[in-house]
């Protein structure tokens, strides 16, 4: 996710470091480093440097590139990593395996700096588990000069004028979401009948479709190759950053507002290593740097303070509340995910 013009150099360094990791994660436990892993582009690199400068922590940095793929290599017991980068619902669903540590909070000072309303939520509701990272919304962003049709509704993504120039997420709980959101229903909805409709919603949109896709969508958008995509709000303002010909729009039937946090896994070597990482990402000035970077919304009003007018007052990176008055935060749904997961392979083998 995130800023188009540092990709190439994000890249090196998750290249390089992510070597390291493999070459070195046995004997990590008795070095001075921190074993992060994230999404990709979703730090500036140069803070990266600036951790280790000042710190004389090394950073050995990995990425993946779904929820799912960072709790599959953690279950299979792969690698050891100190800080993970988990969404709201895969973060409950690690509460509940045993699958994180408790935060030592005295060790994260700067923990005053996030701001009440995203502290104590649903997804850890005593708070000793998580540290807000950034949040935002699921939306359509869509090119201006190509669709002339007014973008109200999720309705728009089953117009036949648009065929093959729309872009979905490759996401189960997001395209899913999609489907039922238009129809009405929660997106966390257990209900078969209300998950059967979506289902077979989104498979009567198959043949509107580009393709299901991820990271790659922002630079199709930027190219202007495409109408509209499903894209979270971060990588929504990126694009548009880039392209003034792009708009994006949550639509008012309902949808997703999301939240990304800092965790410690289980078995973690370098806790309080990772304490201290934690701590430096939610410095005021580390956080509105890591925001005008990556894109995204910051879960803090001083870090927000610093940042560019531009984005500081951006509707896509800080919408009205009231923009998002009917969207849900995913829940773990325990063995009920593997429904969703069935729903979404039934879509794709179309």
């Amino acid at each position: 996710m995130k800023k188009f013009r540092k990709l190439a150099m994000l890249l090196f360094l998750a290249v390089g470091l992510a070597g390291c990791a493999s070459q070195g994660e046995e004997a990590s436990s008795a070095q001075n480093v921190v074993n992060v892993y994230n999404w990709g582009e979703y730090i500036d690199p140069e803070l990266v440097d600036r951790f280790e400068q000042e710190t004389g922590i090394d950073v050995i940095y990995s990425n993946y590139a779904t929820n799912e793929d960072m709790y599959v290599k953690l279950k299979n017991g792969g690698a050891t990593y100190d800080v993970v980068v988990p969404s709201e619902y895969m973060l409950q669903r690690m509460i509940q395996e045993d699958m994180v540590l408790p935060i030592d909070f005295g060790n994260i000072p700067n923990m005053e700096n996030v701001d009440a309303a995203f502290q104590h939520m649903a997804y850890d509701p005593e708070q000793k588990y998580s540290v807000p990272y950034f949040w935002g919304t699921v939306g359509i962003l869509y090119n201006k000069t190509m669709v002339d049709d007014p973008v109200e509704s999720w309705d728009i993504l089953w117009n036949p004028k648009y065929a093959r120039q729309i872009i979905m997420l490759d996401s189960s709980r997001d395209s899913l979401m999609v489907g039922l959101a238009r129809q009405g229903y929660s997106v966390n909805t257990q209900n078969l009948e209300e998950l059967t409709a979506a289902r077979d919603d989104l498979i009567r949109q198959y043949p509107l479709v580009y393709a299901y896709l991820v990271d790659e969508t922002r630079d199709l958008m930027i190219n202007g190759e495409n109408a509209m995509a499903i894209m979270y709000s971060g990588d929504a303002y990126a694009a548009m950053s880039e392209n003034e010909d792009l708009d994006y729009v949550v639509p008012p039937e309902g949808g997703n507002l999301w939240f990304d946090v800092f965790a410690i896994p289980k078995g973690a070597k370098h806790k309080e290593n990772a304490e201290k990482f934690i701590n430096f990402m939610l410095q005021s000035d580390v956080m509105a740097q890591n925001a005008e970077w990556v894109g995204y919304s910051l879960p803090s009003q001083v870090g927000r303070e610093l940042l560019p007018d531009e984005m500081k007052n951006s509707p896509v990176a800080y919408p009205d509340p009231a923009v998002y008055a009917k969207a849900e935060v995913f829940t773990y749904l325990g063995d009920f995910v593997e429904v969703y997961d069935q729903m979404w392979q039934d879509v794709k083998n179309q």
